[in-house]
């Protein structure tokens, strides 16, 4: 994989940024794919719009990823990776001894025709994609795909070249380096897959053109400062203001201030299990 420029003939080229790819080119496999018609276009049941800038977008297939890896003990071979409209990440397809076949995550180092399986013995040897709990798993290791519950189902660092690294085992806890810095503790029961999640060129890439935006199924943002006074908080002034239009402070458009205060609930259950937060800084004991 890598990042590559295109000798541009059409105006949307000029700024194109790909991310080239040796994938599948063949359809998604029938069995593991569902069509999904979802599109509310960030509305609710009322039909008013609570996520903004969101619609249109090019019609896909929902492919179901195997997050729960709870086929143990059986051998699966790498048959093919394959592009997920769905997210960041490429996929990969597995088959079974038993002929069943699976998507997961694919991660960094994977190749077509290795096997892997799902286990939850414990492993002296720990190569990349498989699944075992956070208990079976040595210290410092690079993780992904983590449950934040054991049987729930992965939740933590799925994004295309996202990690998580375990840190150490204390009695049934995990200590657990999240994507963002935080350090946390998590049940040791929790699974987890070896290595790293692939496609890590994903975020250097350059759509090139608004039309490819319009395609993912983002609307157009306008900023607050050039709307009028009764649209926006920080609208009006006469052109680039200094004074009615910019000069306040950052506001969401029903006068949420946006800046100079975190927006984590400050009673969610899971703040007793924070070590240290993604800004550096240790959780006093109680809090």
């Amino acid at each position: 994989m890598a990042i590559v420029t295109t000798n541009p003939k059409t105006p949307g080229q000029r700024f194109l940024v790909r991310n080239k790819q040796e994938l599948a080119k063949k359809r998604p496999e029938k069995s593991l794919t569902e069509s999904i018609h979802n599109h509310k276009g960030g509305r609710n049941c009322y039909g008013r719009i609570t996520s903004r800038r969101r619609g249109g977008g090019h019609k896909r297939l929902y492919r179901h990823v195997d997050f729960r890896r709870d086929k143990f003990d059986v051998v699966a071979t790498v048959k093919a990776f394959e592009y997920d409209p769905n997210r960041s990440a490429n996929i990969a397809l597995l088959e079974y001894t038993d002929g069943v076949k699976a998507y997961i995550l694919a991660p960094n180092g994977l190749k077509i025709g290795d096997t892997l399986f799902s286990t939850k013995k414990a492993l002296t040897e720990f190569p990349v994609g498989i699944s075992l709990p956070l208990r079976g798993i040595p210290p410092s290791t690079f993780i992904h795909a983590v449950e934040s519950a054991p049987g729930r189902g992965a939740a933590i660092a799925r994004g295309a070249g996202v990690f998580a690294q375990l840190l150490g085992i204390e009695g049934d806890r995990a200590i657990l380096k999240m994507p963002s810095g935080e350090q946390r503790y998590l049940n040791a029961d929790c699974r987890a897959t070896i290595g790293i999640v692939g496609n890590g060129e994903h975020q250097n890439q350059s759509l090139g053109k608004a039309g490819r935006t319009r395609w993912l199924g983002k609307r157009p943002r306008v900023r607050g400062m050039v709307m009028n006074p009764v649209d926006h908080p920080n609208g009006g002034g006469q052109g680039k203001s200094k004074g009615g239009g910019g000069r306040q402070h950052p506001r969401s458009p029903w006068g949420q201030l946006s800046k100079g205060f975190p927006t984590r609930t400050k009673s969610k259950p899971s703040n007793s299990q924070i070590i240290i937060r993604r800004n550096g800084k240790k959780v006093k004991k109680g809090k």
